[in-house]
């Protein structure tokens, strides 16, 4: 009876937050990038090079998709647990995430020969492309389990994902003491270590409850409550220097509340523990004396749980796919216009928010930002990356379902709220970065959470892990176009003596305001596909009203 209470949705969704709690490196670019252009002897445009394949790996995550898919589409053998499961994905992620950032901490410290620029960047790709893994294991099962929320969960995840980069900072400050080569050895040792501990549980669960929404909120409640604290912290460091023992103990404190989601699982196993009772009775025999107490539970207690066919069509399958179009593969959502038109927009959005991110710590130098004011921006960047993920699902669940708003007209305005960022960036007037990294990072998170979930909707949720990792490729290839084409090179040309570094606002503004430029474009992109599948959200919210 222990061991089946660690088999459920809630503990599986506890097990997917924490392993996304720890799997955020690539948002840390910027803690390291410093290390890692002056050991390696990089110019800016290399670095960018460098950054780009962590972009490539990091959002590039058809094969995880497609391994995904085989794993789990099987679902006798995931009920036996041989290899249909998600934990192949996680440990798939596991060790491509130790090895690629070690051996490029092995570089930084001198323990192997400097590598050639295209080792660096394939050690780079291979570290960065492990949270593709861990990220679409827990996305996809999470969409399965929650399926009427979609934007929810999806929001809840990603946030968490968001939220890591500023946790694992916060690590590097209490246990790295301002070395970076040493934070990136963190780098390899505590995803790998989080997820392999965790990773199976990590399960899919035909199982719905009208109180899903309840405790969702819960755990929504408990990452805003975690960015809060990150947020107080990180304005706390900028104003007073703390000793050590307060660091710790901060620290401490921030794990506590990363663990508190557990209690939420059990209290929401608590609450279904009856019904879950009833159906071992009737598995072992008994279904005639409880059939009378079975019916009445079913109609007047709305906590109770009701399985769902696995692997058959029906109800059960509209429910969770939503989609008219359900349960297309790649190849039919690439035959499609809204397929094409996603992947636009998420070049302009994605694409250019990412190099933002990539280049916040650089902006900052150019600006006369203190190190730790950089190191500042950052984290806090990792926090409205936070914001944007979590509030772009759960708002427009709110407006689908109150009001029958279709999702992609949110991904127009916080497009366009990306678009004001850049231009802010631009402006170069005095702390300007840490209002612009507000509007970058909830703007470029909101797409991250968005993006997803309008895959499940409009092409189903069967291959959806293969479908939005092939529409995410458009953000390392936009990352790559902004980067190196556009901040790298300007930023070269800008430069002057051998350090190979700018000072002042001309290093960037020309680049942001190219930027600003493509992200209206991007807000005009998801302005069609609102359009062209407005009558479809209606669709969705009738049937959901249906259903209910």
């Amino acid at each position: 009876m222990e061991m089946e209470m660690f088999n459920s949705k809630w503990i599986a969704t506890v097990a997917s937050i924490w392993i996304q709690c720890s799997c955020g490196a690539s948002y840390t670019f910027g803690i390291y990038s410093s290390i890692l252009k002056s050991t390696q002897d990089y110019d800016q445009s290399t670095l960018d090079t460098v950054s780009v394949f962590k972009d490539i790996g990091a959002n590039a995550g058809v094969i995880s998709g497609l391994l995904y898919s085989a794993v789990t589409l099987n679902r006798n053998r995931q009920r036996l647990g041989v290899f249909g499961a998600p934990w192949v994905v996680h440990a798939a992620g596991a060790i491509q995430c130790f090895f690629g950032y070690f051996m490029m901490w092995a570089s930084v410290v001198g323990l192997i020969p400097r590598p050639p620029v295209p080792v660096m960047c394939l050690f780079m790709w291979i570290a960065a492309h492990a949270q593709t893994f861990f990220n679409t294991s827990n996305v996809v099962s999470g969409v399965h389990n929650f399926g009427d929320y979609g934007g929810t969960i999806v929001g809840i995840m990603k946030g968490f994902l968001g939220l890591s980069g500023a946790m694992l900072i916060q690590f590097y400050d209490t246990v790295c003491k301002g070395n970076p080569s040493t934070f990136i050895l963190v780098l390899a040792v505590t995803p790998t270590f989080v997820s392999l501990l965790f990773m199976t549980l990590v399960r899919n669960y035909d199982t719905y409850s009208k109180d899903d929404k309840k405790h969702l909120n819960s755990f929504s409640a408990i990452a805003l409550l975690i960015a809060a604290y990150l947020t107080i912290n990180i304005i706390v460091e900028n104003i007073f220097t703390m000793p050590f023992w307060l660091r710790v103990l901060t620290f401490s404190v921030l794990i506590l509340l990363v663990v508190s989601p557990l209690g939420i699982a059990l209290k929401a196993q608590r609450e279904s523990s009856d019904s879950y009772a009833q159906s071992l009775l009737e598995e072992r025999g008994y279904k005639s004396n409880l059939a009378v107490s079975s019916n009445s539970s079913t109609t007047e207690n709305p906590t109770d749980y009701h399985p769902l066919p696995s692997g058959e069509g029906g109800e059960a399958k509209a429910d969770h796919g939503s989609s008219s179009f359900e349960d297309m593969n790649l190849f039919h959502a690439m035959a499609t216009v809204n397929f094409w038109l996603l992947f636009i927009a998420m070049i302009c959005g994605l694409g250019s928010g990412l190099a933002t991110i990539n280049n916040i710590s650089q902006v900052g130098e150019s600006l006369g930002y203190t190190t730790i004011e950089r190191n500042s921006l950052v984290a806090l960047l990792s926090i409205w990356n936070f914001l944007g993920r979590f509030g772009a699902g759960f708002v427009s669940d709110i407006f689908l379902h109150r009001r029958g708003w279709a999702r992609p007209l949110f991904m127009a305005i916080t497009q366009a709220l990306l678009a004001t960022g850049h231009i802010v960036i631009a402006s170069g007037f005095s702390k300007n970065l840490y209002l612009g990294s507000i509007l970058i990072g909830i703007s470029y998170g909101s797409q991250w959470s968005l993006m997803p979930t309008i895959t499940s909707e409009i092409f189903g949720v069967g291959h959806m892990g293969t479908i939005f990792n092939t529409i995410a490729i458009a953000s390392p290839l936009g990352s790559y176009i902004f980067s190196v084409r556009v901040i790298g090179y300007i930023y070269d040309k800008a430069a002057a003596g051998e350090d190979k570094t700018c000072v002042g606002n001309r290093c960037f503004m020309l680049s942001f305001l190219i930027m600003a430029a493509v992200a209206l474009f991007g807000a005009l992109v998801a302005l069609v596909i609102f359009f062209r599948t407005r009558r479809f959200y209606q669709q969705i919210v009738l049937k959901r009203l249906h259903h209910s």
